[in-house]
């Protein structure tokens, strides 16, 4: 029986397998629709769509560097446990994802989707890989970077942190002091780079709160609040300390800033920080919850 791309469209919708799969299911069942989606269950495909609806709140952040054209990537992908986030097979999805971002430069994970690898669009090639984990795949987020500077990656703990640094008028020999910046970043996860950086609205309301609590304190409360403004301005360098990367005190020895310990080696001019599942539900399922889900299925 003869099947038409309409049919292989079809099936694919039905099953949410890959295009390929749900060809090749189709040419074996010789065009029967109700036979293919059996093979494509049987082969562990169809289950994917199974997983569509569960939490992926898991995961790791990888990096790549295209030194050809000087690209670099910063990814996040999530999946549903940490022990598929701390398999081999998970991270080559990873690696494999980032190096297409890197070479396709797409706007957005929509984009990205639609991208090639292996043969099929990304969105197919997570969906198999989805049947092939056995648990729910999802590409979160990424960045790029293009410079004609310097590109620094730093991964922790296997994915659970991920920094990308784009530095500038890099001298050689400061390779190490660009990877202690990286460090910096993920242990003391800066928000700006400069002061400058700080947004007006964020300062006003950072000020305000600061007002309020002296207002709220038995020393300063009946000093006039031209006064306490005052007091606040004094104060706002250890805000600066605290949340921009070059007034932070160096990880490694605090008695420099960041911005000391670089000098004129290199300037930074950005930064991404991905920390893996930050705002993401996490799944709260216990044990006995779970295998009682998994009964009620099988009686239904």
């Amino acid at each position: 029986m003869a099947f038409t791309a309409k049919d292989v469209m079809e099936l694919r919708e039905k099953s949410g397998a890959g295009m390929l799969d749900c060809k090749k299911a189709l040419t074996d069942a010789d065009g029967n629709m109700e036979k293919a989606a059996e093979l494509l269950r049987e082969r562990g495909i169809a289950k994917a769509v199974k997983k569509e609806g569960r939490i992926a709140a898991e995961g790791a952040v990888g990096a790549y560097v295209c030194e050809k054209c000087g690209a670099g990537v910063l990814l996040e992908i999530n999946c549903e446990s940490d022990f598929v986030s701390r398999g081999d097979k998970f991270h080559e999805i990873v690696n494999a994802v980032a190096k297409v971002v890197a070479e396709n430069k797409p706007a957005d994970v929509e984009a990205l989707n639609a991208c090639k690898l292996d043969g099929a669009t990304v969105k197919d090639y997570i969906t198999n890989m989805t049947a092939v984990i056995g648990e729910k795949i999802s590409i979160r987020r990424f960045a790029i970077y293009e410079t004609k500077g310097k590109i620094e990656t730093y991964i922790h703990m296997g994915g659970k942190v991920g920094v990308m640094v784009d530095a500038v008028d890099f001298k050689a020999g400061s390779e190490e002091t660009l990877h202690d910046v990286a460090l910096q970043i993920a242990a003391s996860n800066p928000s700006y780079l400069v002061p400058a950086d700080v947004p007006a609205e964020v300062l006003a309301k950072e000020k305000e709160i600061m007002l309020v609590q002296m207002q709220n304190d038995e020393k300063n409360k009946n000093k006039p609040v031209a006064i306490l403004e005052k007091i606040i301005d004094g104060k706002m360098g250890k805000y600066y300390s605290e949340n921009c990367l070059m007034e932070q005190a160096f990880v490694k020895d605090d008695s420099q800033k960041v911005s000391q310990i670089i000098g004129d080696k290199f300037k930074v001019v950005k930064f991404t920080r991905f920390e893996m599942g930050e705002g993401l539900e996490k799944k709260s399922e216990n044990l006995q919850d779970e295998v009682q889900k998994q009964i009620d299925a099988m009686k239904k």
